[in-house]
């Protein structure tokens, strides 16, 4: 069958295999490696986070697999295959990468930034025009409104998704990422990390991500690799192991206090009860709006703009004293969550706003529901319950051990004795 125009000839490439084994990084005059002797395997479609103290090494591993920074030992396998035996051009062209602050070309394009690569490989002009309006509408960007903007008409956010949309614009399997949303607020942070988990389950990339955050870690990595001085490899684990059992006092600390609390970060928003409310549009009139107000039984609705995206909070008694005009009354909504926000996101939302319940969103901040503070609250019972019972069992279990121990020496006592 022939190939559309504008269409890929394949499926989307999903994730690769990637193995370092003895990876090393040394510098001329420098009495010490940079990163010393690094093994790790991480899986096809897997995501796994490189956290660790400054100068540790995590960014120049990173840099080592893409091989923007040459190794000096060692070797790099993807997908079985010896990289650093391949040229280093055509390696990164297969290899996504997004980096702080975006690394846009501000003398480009939106559609330009997110092209390059593509053209780069010789993709027909119309799959390009086509793959770029897909990366667009992937990362949560209206085709229409950003394709020949430039980055400087664009808010940090907006930078970062482009970043995004451009290093998987070729449809690579590995996505390598380098502390890429450092540089933006924390509501802004917050979002994209969503967007990011949101992409991942659709597209199953291998993406290794490096972050000095270990909030972010947690939230975002399937595996986690808490690197000491030189990449050495404290612990590769999973968030939950980590946080229940880190490896030594150094792991332990990049954990900190609060360890149940930060288990928030685990559970997902799509794993609570998320319910609907009265919702009305800035186009509706008002005696429509009062109309859904009575017939749901409801003391507020919420007012979405003309793209469906949560706008304002409507009490009943702001909409008495409007004198017609939805758009004098009611409060502005300050935040939102995704359904990939974790618990931890949604509590900060709602004690924020103050309101009792903050609004979910979904592809490009349309309205899909709310979650209340009683429903997260409910969540972190359970959560705080299931730690308490963890540690109950482990208690048991280590006094069951101290018996048997005690046992078993009496037990050798008496032996002597009787000899």
């Amino acid at each position: 069958m022939p190939e559309t125009p504008g269409t890929l000839s394949r499926p989307p490439a999903v994730g690769a295999t990637i193995e370092l084994e003895g990876l090393t990084k040394r510098y001329p005059g420098s009495a010490r490696p940079a990163v010393d002797d690094v093994h790790m395997e991480i899986g096809a479609g897997e995501t796994v986070i490189f956290v660790g103290p400054s100068g540790c090494g995590k960014s120049t591993t990173l840099k080592m697999i893409n091989r923007l920074i040459e190794p000096t030992g060692g070797r790099i396998l993807i997908d079985g295959r010896d990289v650093t035996r391949m040229d280093p051009v055509r390696l990164r062209r297969k290899i996504g990468y997004a980096i702080q602050a975006s690394g846009l070309f501000p003398h480009m394009t939106v559609a330009q930034n997110i092209a390059l690569v593509p053209r780069m490989l010789r993709w027909p002009a119309a799959r390009v025009r086509t793959r770029v309006e897909e990366m667009l509408d992937l990362v949560g960007l209206d085709p229409g409104e950003f394709h020949d903007r430039y980055p400087r008409q664009l808010s940090g956010g907006q930078q970062q998704r482009v970043g995004v949309a451009r290093a998987l614009a070729a449809d690579p399997p590995v996505l390598l990422m380098d502390e890429p949303f450092g540089a933006v607020d924390p509501i802004t942070r917050d979002h994209l990390q969503d967007e990011l988990i949101r992409l991942q389950r659709e597209l199953h990339k291998t993406i290794v991500f490096v972050t000095h955050d270990f909030d972010e870690a947690i939230k975002l990595g399937d595996r986690i690799a808490v690197l000491r001085e030189r990449s050495h490899i404290a612990q590769f684990d999973t968030p939950e192991a980590i946080l229940t059992n880190p490896a030594d006092d150094f792991v332990a600390g990049f954990v900190g206090a609060g360890a149940a609390l930060k288990r928030l970060n685990l559970t997902r928003v799509r794993d609570v009860g998320i319910t609907d409310c009265p919702t009305a549009t800035v186009d509706d009139p008002l005696p429509q709006v009062l109309d859904r107000l009575r017939a749901d039984g409801a003391d507020e609705v919420l007012l979405l703009d003309r793209r469906g995206r949560p706008y304002k909070w409507l009490r009943r008694g702001d909409l008495m004293r409007t004198g017609g005009s939805l758009a004098r009354a009611g409060t502005l909504v300050h935040d939102t969550v995704t359904r990939d926000a974790t618990l931890r996101d949604a509590l900060e939302a709602v004690l924020t706003d103050s309101a009792g319940r903050v609004a979910v969103t979904g592809r490009r901040g349309a309205y899909e529901g709310v979650v209340d503070v009683g429903t997260l609250m409910n969540s972190v019972h359970e959560l705080l319950e299931a730690d308490r019972l963890e540690a109950r069992e482990a208690r048991h279990r280590l006094e069951e051990l101290r018996a048997d121990r005690t046992h078993a020496e009496q037990e050798g006592f008496g032996g002597e004795a009787k000899a």
